[in-house]
């Protein structure tokens, strides 16, 4: 596993990629190990263009351990910067906001939240943030591309709207990038 400041041309491979071959690649993906993502950040990328205008093209997310052994994850804003640039969180790389708090499991296939029975659902309805942010209702599945690498994951994004999930018809890529730290200041 190595830390490299911009993302593998793999990675900007994947991007390109159309939804349809997204989905190929997702439903093919493996389970990622919670041991091997918690204590990391990752370097995201979501894969419409538009997100682009949003401000959202580039992501930081997070994962770590409580005391229990639940696996947590949280995002960063990145600078908009190009897709061959350093990912440098905000407001600056040393402090960067975290927000947008989840919880992390295996998808179990009793629940509402069951759609993909192979992937970790990151889950915001229970990531304990504020009462009225909008991200309480997403609800991201999550793979890794390859079986043998665990560096490189694949996420789809829903939107719960009461009893509804809703496809937001984007996905996200994530490439591990540095070791997260130790206490997360929430």
């Amino acid at each position: 596993m190595t830390t490299i400041a911009l993302a593998a041309p793999a990675v900007l491979a994947l991007e390109k990629r159309s939804n349809a071959e997204l989905e190929e690649v997702f439903l093919r993906g493996a389970t990622p190990a919670l041991s091997s993502i918690a204590g990391w950040e990752w370097r995201g990328l979501n894969t419409p263009p538009w997100f682009r205008l949003l401000g959202i093209k580039k992501f930081i997310k997070g994962f770590y351990k409580d005391a229990s052994g639940q696996v947590w994850g949280y995002n960063c804003p990145v600078e908009q910067n190009g897709l061959r640039e350093p990912w440098i969180a905000r407001p600056d790389d040393a402090n960067p906001r975290r927000f947008g708090f989840y919880t992390v499991s295996p998808v179990d296939p009793t629940a509402r939240d069951n759609r993909y029975l192979h992937a970790l659902l990151l889950d915001y309805g229970k990531g304990k943030n504020p009462r009225l942010d909008p991200s309480a209702g997403l609800r991201d599945y999550l793979v890794q591309v390859d079986a043998r690498d665990p560096d490189v994951l694949l996420g789809k994004a829903y939107y719960a709207a009461g009893p509804l999930r809703l496809p937001t018809f984007s996905f996200f890529i994530l490439e591990r990038h540095r070791r997260a730290p130790d206490t997360i200041v929430r």
